[in-house]
């Protein structure tokens, strides 16, 4: 055996011993209707004893974990899924009696505690884990994200009962289990590897917003691997894969079915709901946006950047109110207010004044949006991480009627469950926007279907076909252009047709799907995506009682057969071992510190540290295995807050105009508590030299590199996206000359001064209130911002951005309807007005509109015989917009 008491390579803890995790390795496939990915954790221990690794670690909160193994000496040995306390005691008798042994538990819906009891000097130890994942497909396009460490988190709440694990905080009568969902961070440079196919069916292209990749093809599909090795585990790993083809969904119904068993089956719909009923005439909308510390760095100007989007989606006549939240929260009014273009400035001004401070404390400001708009729209920004998620989900739940959530998780590490969970319980949605990543793409995409025409009170009738036991239960809303999925059973093959029904504003809303369930199919991850969707929604009945105990028990019994890790369930595996190998003793306890989370301003200092080769010691120390044992040492936080007490809460407070924020009104909300114990650094005030993000920012990084790996430099932080486009001087053109110089022209004479250079943002940053464009020059008002608007439109239109664009066409229908309530106003400027109907034309989609532009063209001799020939009108429009 390899001499140990030499070695002097790998990281440290505080109190020396070494950090017995040396990286891990990510390999699998990403098919046409779900993702099989093996996560495999690399242990080696370089001290002269036995040693146990406890690893808390994330996955995706929708995954399904279906096995887990461990590999020493040259032998692998298979988990064995238990309940919970069983495995526990499987996993701790084995190594009390000196085998090896391994233990998967699960903390969160996304937080997972690995513990390898009994690492023998000098051996590496591999531990692998399986999950399953349903992968969206739509239009092409499928996104998938791995996260790669737990990250510090809001902890509220007063200390309160036993330690039970080895985490940083202590649990709380708020968050009972803390003590499980914090893991130390240290010097955590062990790296993070990826090797995966990518098989969708058709040609793909494969890009990432967070990490470089090298991509090259393989046998039945696309190779995919970072293009450093060990990259640092210190964002979550995103890849882009779309199709060049868009015309037709990849995946539709997934079935399988083995012998005389029953037939699972998942059914996949990209419902197309243009033209149907846009909802209520008026949206009543709360941004909720984060201020806490953690935004300090690139969280905060991405939220600011990401709500001046939202507003802008917004109609004239609309209500909207906005709440910035830390330790206590502040609105911009103590009611919500009516969109206005002058509303519109006054936010503008209130949200680009705002700062980074204090905690992540989201209860009440959550509470309190709700309650404001209980039957409208919440839009949540924030970056935090925060403990007492079912506290704040069942806040928010008992202060809504038909409010639907919608969240922008920013930046590396956010509250991904508990977000997901307000998303799917009140029929809203998440996106998540990583470094790297553009901000505006994301944000019109979620917001657009925050506003986006739906389908309420949808029921599912099978023709020709019987399926069962149906998961979800009750079938989901359906959202214009957002994949819905229903999973079933089936125990008769055949063919028929599954129909769904519901109502769309006033409507009646009906949608004809063929369906085939095969007698043989050979798709087995089906069956554990069934089962784990099945289980997700039964944990989310709110039953008590004698009921939830015997759903417990279902739940159980379900995951058992299926192999799914569960609350309620866990792998162990067992090692048996014989002679030299079988240690003696307890071995001691070695807490895997994880990485700070890129772009957190807080870790500052210490990631300068690192990019200089500093060491930054391990703050995790030992703690017994028993999981009622009090410990021998409690790991430390990474900054003690409970040295000084935190600041006390400002109240909450208005700003009806941003110049200046008054006093209460009277009748206001109560302030918020005082601030709870924070699980992670308290974040000073920065001086404008700021830490080592702020200063990469600064010198313009162009991209984001990866690490190194064990040693490597920090990764660089991506510029920040400016959102204004160059003057038209300093643009280089394509396309016909004639028809630039139009374009040129008419889009400074309209008071645009530019055109569009970056997939039309700078042109839709620029939208009124009213859906308009401002225009310049002489005569009324009502011609100058049609002209302008049509110009603007125009410029769109080159861009290939209409009313069905994906992202922006919702902005550009905007454009539209106020276009044509704008047309009347015109009759003293027929040129404008025949400019204006026609390019409303070429930028319309929907057959209802273009009727209605039609309508208006009627009156203008040869418009109507035009509009039959898009490319003579389009000739005709350019003429128009030259003059």
């Amino acid at each position: 055996m390899e001499n140990v008491e030499n070695v002097k390579a790998g990281l440290y803890t505080q109190s020396g011993a070494q950090v017995p995790l040396q990286g891990v390795d990510v390999t699998g496939e990403l098919l046409g209707g779900h993702a099989r990915v093996r996560v495999r954790q690399r242990y080696r221990n370089a001290e002269s004893r036995p040693v146990e690794a406890v690893y808390v670690f994330p996955l995706p909160s929708d995954a399904t974990l279906t096995a887990f193994s461990m590999e020493c000496a040259g032998r692998r040995v298979h988990g064995i899924l238990k309940e919970r306390e069983e495995a526990f005691r499987a996993y701790d008798d084995a190594v009390t009696a000196g085998h090896g042994a391994a233990l998967l538990d699960q903390e969160r819906p996304n937080v997972f505690t690995a513990q390898v009891g009994n690492l023998l000097p000098g051996e590496e130890t591999l531990v692998e884990v399986e999950f399953l994942q349903a992968i969206q497909v739509e239009e092409g396009c499928v996104r998938w994200a791995l996260p790669t460490l737990v990250a510090p988190r809001y902890i509220p709440g007063n200390s309160q009962g036993d330690r039970t694990a080895h985490g940083a905080a202590n649990p709380t009568n708020r968050v009972p289990d803390a003590d499980r969902i914090t893991p130390p961070v240290g010097d955590a440079r062990y790296g993070l590897t990826l090797d995966l196919l990518v098989s969708l069916g058709r040609e793909v292209v494969v890009e990432s917003p967070s990490h470089k990749l090298d991509v090259s093809r393989a046998e039945g599909g696309m190779r995919v691997k970072l293009s450093q090795p060990n990259v640092a585990l210190d964002r979550d790993l995103v890849l882009s894969v779309r199709s060049p083809d868009t015309s037709t969904p990849l995946t539709t119904l997934v079935t399988h079915r083995k012998g005389q068993e029953p037939g699972t089956f998942a059914l996949t719909v990209v419902p197309d709901l243009l033209g149907m009923a846009a909802g209520p005439k008026r949206q009543e909308v709360v941004f909720v946006v984060d201020t806490s510390g953690s935004m300090d760095g690139e969280s905060l100007p991405q939220a600011q950047g990401a709500l001046r989007l939202c507003l802008r989606h917004l109609r004239e006549g609309d209500r909207f109110n906005i709440i910035a939240f830390e330790n206590s929260f502040r609105l911009f009014s103590p009611e919500p207010v009516v969109f206005t273009q002058k509303t519109l400035e006054q936010a503008d001004r209130w949200v680009a004044a705002l700062h980074a401070s204090g905690g992540t404390e989201l209860l009440e400001p959550m509470r309190a949006a709700v309650r404001a708009v209980p039957d409208g729209v919440v839009v949540l920004l924030t970056d935090g991480q925060v403990g007492n998620e079912s506290e704040i989900l069942d806040a928010v739940m008992a202060e809504r009627k038909t409010a639907r959530l919608y969240s922008f998780g920013i930046g590396t590490n956010v509250s991904d469950v508990l977000l997901k969970d307000m998303a799917r319980q009140t029929g809203g949605a998440v996106e998540f926007i990583h470094p790297g990543e553009r901000i505006d793409d994301k944000v019109v995409a979620q917001f657009s279907r925050a506003l986006a025409p739906r389908v309420t009170g949808v029921e599912v009738r099978f023709e020709g076909v019987e399926a069962s036991e149906l998961a979800p239960a009750e079938p989901p809303q359906l959202v214009d252009g957002t994949p819905w999925s229903l999973f079933g059973r089936y125990t008769t093959p055949g063919s028929g047709r599954v129909v769904l029904k519901g109502k769309s504003g006033a409507e009646t809303f009906s949608l004809s799907i063929p369906v085939s369930f095969p007698a043989e199919s050979d798709r087995p991850a089906v069956e554990k995506l069934w089962a784990a969707e099945r289980i997700r929604a039964w944990q989310d009945a709110a039953l008590v009682g004698r009921r939830a105990q015997a759903l417990k028990e279902r739940i159980v019994q379900l995951a058992l057969a299926h192999g799914i890790v569960t609350p309620y369930t866990s792998f162990v595996v067992v090692e048996e071992r014989t002679g030299e190998r079988r240690a003696s003793g307890q071995p001691e306890t070695r807490v895997v510190p994880v990485h700070a989370p890129a772009g957190w301003a807080m870790f500052g200092t210490a990631k300068q540290e690192e990019a200089e080769g500093a060491a930054m010691p391990s703050l995790a120390a030992a703690t017994p295995r028993n999981r009622g044992a009090a410990p021998k040492k409690v790991a430390a936080s990474f900054a003690n807050v409970s040295a000084g007490a935190p600041p006390p809460p400002s109240p909450v407070r208005y700003a009806s105009a941003p110049a200046a924020m008054p006093p209460p009104a009277p009748g206001a909300p109560a302030p918020a508590a005082a601030a709870p114990v924070v699980a992670a650094a308290r974040p000073q005030e920065q001086a404008k030299g700021g830490g080592f993000f702020e200063r990469l920012l600064r010198s313009k990084a162009k991209e984001v590199a990866s690490s190194a790996g064990p040693g490597g430099d920090a990764f660089a932080a991506p510029e920040p996206l400016s959102l204004e486009a160059p003057s038209v001087d300093s643009l280089d053109f394509e396309g016909d000359d004639e028809a630039i110089s139009v374009r040129r022209e008419g889009l400074a004479a309209g008071g645009l001064g530019e055109v569009a250079t970056d997939g039309g943002v700078g042109l839709l940053e620029k939208q009124l209130a009213s859906g308009l464009w401002a225009g310049t020059g002489t005569g009324p008002e009502p011609v100058r911002q049609a002209r302008a608007t049509a110009l603007a439109l125009l410029e769109l239109l080159r861009l290939g951005i209409t009313s069905s664009h994906a992202l922006h066409g919702a902005q550009v229908k905007k454009a539209v309807e106020a276009l044509l309530a704008l047309v009347p106003q015109l009759s003293g400027a027929p040129d404008v007005a025949e400019l204006v109907l026609g390019v409303a034309w070429l930028v319309a989609a929907g057959p209802r509109t273009r009727g209605r532009i039609a309508q208006a063209a009627q009156p203008i001799a040869g418009l109507s015989s035009r509009l039959e020939n898009e490319v003579a009108l389009r000739q005709h429009v350019d003429a128009l917009a030259a003059r």
